[in-house]
């Protein structure tokens, strides 16, 4: 071997080890990632950097560095003075968790998400469902149905759901105020201040952002739309809202109510630790994931459905037919799909 092919299979050996060292561990397959239901809830961080080892993503500040496993998390909350890597964002994407930037104590949020299935099944039936009025209107009182056990809601209408709802809410505002002594008025908060606001308000505004996370978390993992709601509409995370709106009076109103009356120095991070706690005590991943797949009627799809790795062709009698074939009649390209 000369000195030239030596020095030059040194060189490529030396760009492929880069090469690994850059691009880590493969991507999973998605029947290998941890279901949405069985993952972690949250974790937040501010001021440090994100970046990646392996499958893992690394959190360094000025006390060190710590790893989290990327295949684990359902929602990484990034508050002010975080930075994060390209590479950190690849492992996280290939996982399927939903990265959230978040503003000064966590009021604003910025959502990205991908799914943990190759399948549309859902997307589809949601497309379905919010298309067609009586359909619509048929989730919508599920929705509501959910917050009022019990009680027979089939023949209401939505300006009567809505008031309805409206004064449950109110009465869970009051009773919360009156069980933990944090005084009450109404409902008020600024997205450009969040100093502007009342303890209360400021609390409330930082739990319904983690559950809005976890809920964008869920929807994004299933392969459904945060845009297209039931009973909320005209905004990208109209369906977010939907399911949060299902847990706000068991998860974060009383949290932010309890957490006030514990007198935090610092409110923002004292309602995410026991909101935290609130959803792993509720198993709130489980519950969201079973209550998605129920409003959309899809409680008994298996789920070799969701890893299958399917693409079809759509056609206007037979439904779908093959792709990945030609289907010119002398074999040649037409245009189509081959």
């Amino acid at each position: 071997m000369s000195s030239e092919e030596a020095a030059r299979k040194t060189s490529d050996a030396k760009i492929s080890e880069r090469r690994r060292s850059t691009l880590g561990t493969p991507p999973p397959e998605i029947q290998d990632l941890v279901r949405v239901e069985d993952r972690l809830s949250f974790a937040y961080f501010e001021h440090c950097t994100i970046g990646r080892d392996d499958n893992a993503i690394t959190v360094t500040d000025v006390t060190g560095v710590i790893h989290v496993p990327a295949a684990a998390l359902s929602v990484l909350m990034l508050g002010p003075g975080a930075r994060v890597t390209h590479q950190a964002m690849t492992v996280i994407g290939e996982n399927g968790a939903t990265v959230i930037w978040v503003g000064e104590r966590g009021v604003r949020m910025y959502a990205f998400g991908k799914p943990l299935t190759h399948s549309s099944a859902l997307l589809q039936k949601q497309a379905e469902l919010v298309s067609n009025t009586r359909k619509r209107l048929s989730v919508a009182r599920m929705m509501y149905q959910m917050r009022f056990p019990g009680e027979d809601v089939s023949g209401l209408t939505m300006q009567q759901l809505r008031g309805r709802e409206g004064a449950r809410i109110r009465r869970v505002y009051r009773e919360c105020s009156e069980r933990t002594g944090v005084e009450w008025d109404k409902r008020t908060y600024d997205h450009d201040d969040f100093d502007a606001g009342s303890e209360i308000n400021k609390a409330l505004s930082a739990a319904n952002t983690c559950l809005y996370g976890l809920a964008h978390a869920a929807i994004v993992a299933l392969g459904c739309s945060p845009g297209l709601g039931f009973v909320h509409v005209g905004h990208e995370r109209s369906f977010v809202y939907d399911i949060a709106d299902l847990y706000k009076a068991e998860l974060s109103i009383p949290v932010a109510f309890e957490t006030v009356a514990a007198k935090p120095e610092d409110i923002g991070s004292a309602v995410r630790h026991n909101i935290r706690d609130a959803i792993y005590d509720l198993s709130l991943m489980k519950r969201m994931t079973k209550d998605i797949r129920y409003l959309l009627g899809t409680s008994e799809l298996e789920d070799d459905v969701f890893e299958s790795d399917h693409v079809g062709l759509w056609d206007d009698k037979q439904g779908e037919v093959s792709a990945g074939k030609s289907y010119s009649d002398n074999d040649e390209w037409d245009g189509g799909t081959w």
